[in-house]
């Protein structure tokens, strides 16, 4: 039985920092039926001040966006509009970007490898009050569900392993002691379910608990 759409076009706002990528979503949903792209924003403050200006039933917004993250454009809107719904397009699946995005508020979560079949049936369920997170990343969020959260301290350490500091290094990178240091480890690396530095730093990178855009900058 085919959904039946609502009397009214579902408002569209779109959050892409690539053009071609936003102008392609745009061509796409303003030629479906019950949807209308009301707005474009290609950072992450902007997009807030298009959400402010439209008022968007739905928002499809990019994780990685400048001068404001997709998780940070999502608290900073629903904590002024708390029913304002979200649905991330990315081409990021790390386990803590699915997290925070969720946790932010975000109600799907789609990779932009999705057909655009799957996108307007995405639309069409948040406006409706559903949520759509595809099986995998299901599977892979309960999988980091289940996992016990990394202290401030360890993901310090974590971090400064991926950039390659030997314990020392980072012993004197955090004001700590070597010892101190070798205790965060062997406890980040039990709770990252790895055994090795490597191994730590490779999960890190893949799950998105440290961003690869902190790998392109130069540690002060």
């Amino acid at each position: 039985m085919t959904e039946a759409l609502p009397k009214d076009p579902i408002r569209v706002l779109i959050v892409e920092d690539h053009h071609v990528v936003r102008a392609g979503l745009v061509a796409l949903l303003n030629v479906v039926d019950g949807l209308e792209v009301v707005g474009e924003a290609a950072d992450g403050v902007e997009a807030i001040a298009q959400f402010r200006k439209h008022q968007p039933a739905i928002t499809l917004v990019d994780l990685r966006l400048p001068r404001l993250s997709g998780v940070e454009v999502i608290e900073r809107i629903r904590m002024e509009t708390p029913g304002a719904r979200f649905i991330v397009l990315t081409t990021y699946d790390g386990d803590e970007d699915i997290f925070r995005a969720l946790q932010a508020g975000a109600r799907a979560y789609l990779l932009k490898g999705m057909t655009s079949e799957e996108l307007i049936a995405t639309i069409r369920a948040v406006h409706a009050g559903r949520q759509h997170i595809p099986p995998a990343i299901a599977q892979r969020l309960a999988e980091r569900m289940g996992t016990e959260e990394l202290t401030p301290r360890e993901f310090d350490v974590l971090e400064q392993i991926v950039h390659g500091k030997s314990n020392k290094e980072i012993a004197t990178e955090l004001e700590i002691s070597e010892a101190t240091v070798k205790t965060h480890i062997n406890s980040l690396l039990g709770k990252l379910g790895v055994t090795d530095r490597t191994q730590a730093a490779t999960a890190a990178i893949q799950r998105g608990i440290v961003p690869l855009e902190s790998l392109r900058k130069p540690k002060p």
